[in-house]
């Protein structure tokens, strides 16, 4: 059975990748380079990799289930899921090792709904959710770090330390909102009660809120990969979703 989806036709790339097809070309090179189409054990794969990434990609993109998702590219459910499986955690991002003596950090914590509720909970919006803590770069805009998901009912505070992401970042400045106290992040200034802020600490919260919307967009970007909004996958599955999707969004952003 022939595929309807293919990436040798470019124009199927953007929709379902939401890269370019000069994107797309770079990560397949880079895939192939770190040893993706490498011949393995098993059942060869009755795809190019190239097919295969996009297979990837276009789940996380569309949410489709493997039932919807497999016809399109002419395999069975089976050999869909296994190159999720297979591929999912290569995607993953490469985090940022070191940084730049001046570099300024955002972080912020945000819900993705989970359907295995092994490792979610539920949050304060009522679904079960992981909390996945994502580090920016404030001038490049791009995700340099994301933190082993915890569960949704896991505040902000904890959720920094426990993931991981405050070991990733180590002593870099970074910048947070205001749940996350005790934690020597740059956060907005309280107004206590009875109180008004002066004037400078009102205008140095009102650019801090200025640069600390740029995590938000970030997050905007991220979910139009809609597995994001509501992730079926088991186990690592999410955590993997959250590290391709963000290698995927700084790929959107740079092309590189």
């Amino acid at each position: 059975m022939a595929g309807v989806i293919t990436a040798s036709e470019p124009s199927w790339i953007a929709p379902f990748t939401g890269l370019s097809p000069c994107a797309f070309g770079k990560l397949v090179t880079a895939l192939r380079r770190e040893g993706a189409d490498s011949p393995s054990r098993g059942r060869p794969w009755k795809l190019p990799l190239e097919d295969r990434v996009l297979l990837v990609t276009a789940y996380w993109r569309t949410n489709l289930t493997m039932r919807q998702l497999a016809p399109l590219f002419g395999v069975s459910k089976s050999a869909a899921d296994r190159a999720i499986f297979d591929l999912g955690p290569r995607l993953a991002l490469h985090p940022r090792r070191r940084f730049a003596k001046d570099a300024v950090l955002i972080v912020d914590g945000t819900l993705v709904p989970t359907r295995d509720h092994k490792v979610a909970e539920q949050s304060k919006n009522y679904r079960y959710s992981t909390n996945h803590q994502v580090v920016i770069d404030a001038d490049t805009r791009l995700v340099v770090v994301v933190g082993l998901p915890l569960p949704g009912n896991r505040n902000d505070c904890r959720a920094w330390a426990e993931s991981g992401a405050k070991a990733a970042v180590g002593n870099t400045m970074t910048i947070a909102d205001g749940g996350y106290p005790g934690t020597g992040l740059v956060m907005p200034h309280r107004r206590r009660k009875g109180e008004d802020l002066p004037d400078w600490k009102q205008a140095h919260n009102k650019s801090h809120q200025q640069v600390r919307a740029r995590i938000e967009h970030a997050f905007a970007r991220m979910k139009t990969w809609k597995i994001l909004r509501d992730c079926r996958l088991r186990g690592d599955g999410v955590h993997h979703a959250m590290n391709g999707i963000a290698r995927l969004h700084n790929l959107a952003l740079t092309g590189q």
